[in-house]
């Protein structure tokens, strides 16, 4: 009953969502784009393919390593990644070309689901983190296509909305054939919202298995270079609205004791960099641009206003910020800035990545600041002792080194679930 209600819903509230596209893809013509298969109207690309769906950018790029794996265990096994955002499909484009096909996952209405299983007939459903969809779960349960939860996180916010339509959501759990939870406090609060135990998992997160390239190395070293080589540089990755300005703000702050000082701002949403390039004018700071090419050894402020850099940026930096902390966002990942050996200055929220947090926090790798003037504090505190920045720093890489191993414990849980005919 409740998953029919939840259809209900979908149905009477379908023109409104029409319409919000619509004015998105005002802003964002990508919007438009393959408006049909986001009703279920996909042309297969090979056949029972390892279907994959990551929401958005983050979500393709934490499936980038496990998607690899599998492709080369399954050599001869097409691969479909969907996505819900024109920018995740920008990046399944620009990491995998043509070796994936990639589509627009549907709207999780009951015919436009069933339409889209019956052309695409995939193998198995591989969900990147917490992106469910009560119909199409239930849309693979019906046709026996095993359904994976990887990377699965769960805040205790998250988990309060579910137990809300916990007649909805707690069936949907259960026909899940792998649920591969981050934490133990992930784990447990899938089975609260009915997941049967058996199949939930700890894994750990396949965000730690990450690996700085050479390619990536050397862009970080010769952009480093230009802005030059003894500058103070910090990095504000992944701010939102209303966290733009406090940070600015430290930023003068900071200049005010090293005028040489350079902030790399990378604001989380690319239809934000217009106002955010409008808001480091209006402050009076000189404004370099990354998309425009601009020189940054003069600059600053430097505006990543580029997507899909952003590992390569915390390469140039000396002290990382993670923005969507200084709100109620919940937080960012903050361990590509670890892996680089930087020492982490977030927010206090950041209940999207508890367990990361505490990670770092348990070693003392991470400053956790309330706004602006404490943010500028910290900055200063870290920036003026190299001895310091330098170790704290070491024991953020040493948490990325001590949890790796999350992508091949994922990777066989799912080739364990592979069909027999295709496994």
């Amino acid at each position: 009953m409740g998953r029919w209600l939840y259809s209900l819903c979908l149905y009477l509230a379908l023109p409104g969502v029409l319409a919000f596209l619509g004015y998105r893809s005002l802003r964002e013509p990508g919007y438009r784009a393959k408006l049909r298969q986001r009703f279920g109207h996909v042309e297969p690309d090979g056949k029972n393919p390892i279907w994959v769906h990551a929401v958005s950018v983050g979500e393709v790029l934490a499936a980038v390593p496990m998607v690899r794996r599998l492709m080369a265990q399954f050599p001869e096994q097409p691969v479909l990644i969907t996505t819900m955002t024109p920018t995740g499909a920008d990046r399944v484009r620009d990491v995998f070309g043509d070796q994936v096909a990639h589509r627009y996952v549907p709207y999780d209405l009951p015919h436009m689901v069933k339409r889209f299983l019956s052309r695409v007939a995939p193998a198995i459903l591989v969900i990147m983190e917490t992106e469910v969809w009560p119909n199409m779960v239930y849309g693979c349960y019906r046709r026996g296509v095993p359904v994976v939860l990887a990377n699965a996180r769960l805040s205790e916010n998250s988990a309060a909305g579910y137990r809300r339509v916990g007649a909805l959501i707690r069936p949907i759990f259960r026909s899940m054939d792998w649920i591969a939870a981050q934490s133990e406090a992930d784990a447990r609060r899938f089975e609260h919202l009915g997941a049967w135990p058996a199949s939930v998992t700890v894994t750990g997160s396949i965000k730690y298995d990450l690996a700085i390239g050479d390619e990536v190395q050397a862009a970080a070293a010769a952009l480093k270079q230009r802005m030059g080589a003894q500058r103070p540089v910090w990095i504000a990755a992944s701010t939102h609205e209303g966290e733009d300005a406090p940070v600015l703000a430290a930023h003068r702050r900071l200049l005010e004791q090293h005028p040489e000082a350079l902030l790399i701002l990378v604001p989380r949403h690319p239809e934000r960099f217009e106002a955010v390039a409008r808001l480091v004018q209006e402050q009076g700071f000189d404004l370099a641009r990354r998309s425009g090419g601009d020189d940054p050894a003069a600059a600053q402020v430097y505006l990543a206003d580029s997507m899909g850099e952003l590992l390569m940026l915390f390469g140039c930096a000396d002290v990382a910020f993670i923005g969507g902390s200084l709100i109620e966002r919940g937080g960012h990942n903050p361990l590509e800035a670890a892996a680089w050996s930087l020492p982490v200055i977030t927010g206090r929220q950041v209940f999207n990545f508890i367990s990361v947090f505490d990670h770092l926090a348990g070693k003392e790798a991470v400053r956790f600041v309330a706004d602006g003037d404490e943010l500028a504090q910290a900055l200063m505190a870290l920036l003026e002792e190299a001895r310091v920045r330098h170790e704290v720093g070491q024991r953020a890489r040493a948490v990325v080194d001590a949890n790796q191993g999350a992508v091949a414990r994922l990777v066989e849980g799912v080739s364990g679930r592979m069909p027999q005919r295709l496994s």
